[in-house]
């Protein structure tokens, strides 16, 4: 495992930097009101989401540990960290006086969960590791990035730090990726064929909500696109090779 930022994160970091710098200029935004009824029921299944892909992150890297022992204290770190942003997300929430629809964002999840519980079951780390690290974080990250422009106060505060934090740690599931990718290509084509299509449907799912909270559909879904594709990019796969997997997000 590597300690430091490659290039390519400090150059994400950096256009970061800038859409934070960008954003804390009210004059090039139109913000939405945070207190009416209708941004509060939006609000209360995105904010439940965000909650539930913590806890489901955290669930993960707790469950990955059992196919990897030895490395157990590294996800446990990692896990222990998704549990802090679950925390802040669910004060997100409280600061607006919303309570989060916990139902819907299990139900929201319930396939993508589904199928790593699966290749959990039959030992397929590269499947677990391609839900959690490639999905679900790039899913997370672009959601992210696009909310920190239009989020209120309190929550912008809380969802730069979290930001941070993923970008600052490297992915554990992205390294082991790369440095298994000769035998694991097979596997991780596969499960992004099944599993790549479902974020699609999850952010079409939830674009009406996101559109009341001033955040795009096509943004997003360009948002995680990139942050997916430049993690293939990491993981050492060709221009081709990460064509072919995109491809899964529109058949």
């Amino acid at each position: 495992m590597h300690n430091e930022l490659k290039i390519t994160d400090m150059q994400t970091l950096e256009s970061n930097k800038k859409t934070t710098e960008e954003s804390s200029n009210p004059i090039s935004l139109n913000l939405p009101d945070f207190t009416t009824d209708t941004y509060k029921d939006a609000y209360s299944r995105i904010n439940a989401i965000v909650i539930e892909g913590e806890q489901e992150a955290h669930d993960n890297y707790i469950s990955i540990a059992t196919l990897i022992p030895n490395e157990l204290e590294e996800l446990t770190k990692l896990a222990r960290m998704e549990m802090k942003h679950k925390k802040g997300f669910t004060a997100c929430g409280r600061n607006l006086g919303v309570v989060a629809d916990m139902e819907f964002a299990k139900k929201f999840f319930s396939k993508l969960h589904g199928n790593f519980q699966v290749a959990l079951e039959r030992g397929n780390l590269t499947t677990c590791l391609l839900i959690q690290a490639i999905l679900i974080e790039a899913f997370a990250i672009s959601a992210y990035n696009v909310y920190i422009r239009v989020a209120d106060p309190f929550a912008k505060k809380i969802t730069e730090g979290v930001v941070k934090d993923e970008y600052l740690h490297l992915n554990y599931g992205q390294e082991w990726l790369k440095e298994n990718l000769s035998t694991c290509k097979e596997e991780l084509m596969v499960a992004n064929k099944v599993n790549l299509p479902l974020i699609k449907k999850m952010l079409d799912e939830v674009a009406d909500d996101a559109s009341v909270l001033a955040m795009d559909r096509e943004e997003l879904m360009e948002e995680f696109m990139i942050a997916y594709q430049d993690t293939l990019m990491e993981i050492g796969l060709d221009n081709r090779e990460i064509a072919r997997m995109a491809m899964a997000a529109i058949v």
